[in-house]
Order: C-alpha cells, then sequence, then structure tokens
C-alpha cells in the first residue's frame, strides 16, 4: 500500500505543478484585456454587438441556399415506405421521419429516418436507418429496403427518360 500511496501523491503533485504553470506566474506576464464593460462605445463584445445576439444569427436570410437532394431517390423513399405514417419531411435537407408501421404482410412494426444528402442518384446518396420496437433491425434488413428504394428510383428515372 506504501507503494500506491506514493504513486498517487507523485501524480497529485505533477498534475497540481502542470495546473499552476497555467497561470501567469511563468513565461511572460499576463496582458491586461480592454474593459469593454466600462466603455458603451466599442462594439467588439459579444454581450454588447447587436449584429451578435441568438435572434441576430437565427434571422439570417441565405438567398444562395440550392436543394441539394435527389428527386429520384426522395419519391422512391417515399413510395417505398408508404406504409409508414409520415412524421416529418424536409425536401431542403433531405431528411424523412416516419413513425411505427408495419409493412403488408410482416407482424413486426418499424419505423425510419430517410436522409438524402447528395444530387446524385448513387447509393451514396441514401441514408436509411430502420428500428423497430425492440430496438435496431438487421444490417440485412436495412439492406433489403435500401436496395428496393434504390430500384425505385432507377425505375422512376427510365419513366421520366421515356417521356
Amino acid at each position: 500500500m506504501g507503494r500506491k500511496k506514493a504513486f498517487n501523491t507523485a501524480v497529485l503533485a505533477l498534475a497540481l505543478g502542470v495546473l499552476g504553470a497555467c497561470g501567469s506566474g511563468f513565461g511572460s506576464p499576463a496582458t491586461e484585456r480592454p474593459d469593454y464593460y466600462s466603455n458603451p462605445n466599442v462594439q467588439s463584445n459579444i454581450e454588447t454587438n447587436p449584429n451578435n445576439t441568438i435572434w441576430s444569427m437565427l434571422n439570417q436570410r441565405d438567398t444562395e441556399t440550392k436543394v441539394l437532394v435527389n428527386r429520384y431517390l426522395w419519391s422512391a423513399s417515399l413510395e417505398v415506405l408508404n406504409f409508414l405514417p409520415v412524421q416529418s419531411v424536409d425536401p431542403f435537407t433531405g431528411v424523412i421521419v416516419t413513425g411505427y408501421g408495419t409493412p403488408p404482410g410482416g407482424g413486426r412494426a418499424y419505423r425510419a429516418t430517410v436522409l438524402i444528402d447528395d444530387p446524385a442518384l448513387d447509393a451514396r446518396s441514401l441514408n436509411l436507418a430502420l428500428q423497430s420496437r425492440g430496438g435496431p433491425v438487421t444490417r440485412a434488413t436495412t439492406r433489403a429496403v435500401e436496395d428496393a428504394i434504390l430500384s425505385r428510383a432507377r425505375e422512376l428515372r427510365i419513366a421520366d427518360n421515356n417521356l
């Protein structure tokens, strides 16, 4: 026990030494911070600058926003997962969130979250998370649903090109 206590004391002394070195006692002297609170003419402090509030950040309008969602993957996802009740849909970010639903001919309830994050009709553009009431489903089940969505998206694209 004597060695363990000596080791703990040495580690504590080293930690206190490192913490003490963080202060202004070593190295160059600490520079004084300008007092923004006493000078009302200085607008660079986050508390006094009206452009650095939470409301100004939330109200910024970005007119250059582009939708980067593949429309075939989007439509195919909604068609393949049509047995699930849709809770929220955001075509600008490519997110579809569904509630629990039972597939036709199945006895197990699932819910899904789909993220389409690229305009390309590619498997990398589609991110799917499936969950049952008992927790996450197997990777094979998720892969089967992803394949069904990708196949339907290709069918929609081929049908669109034939017009």
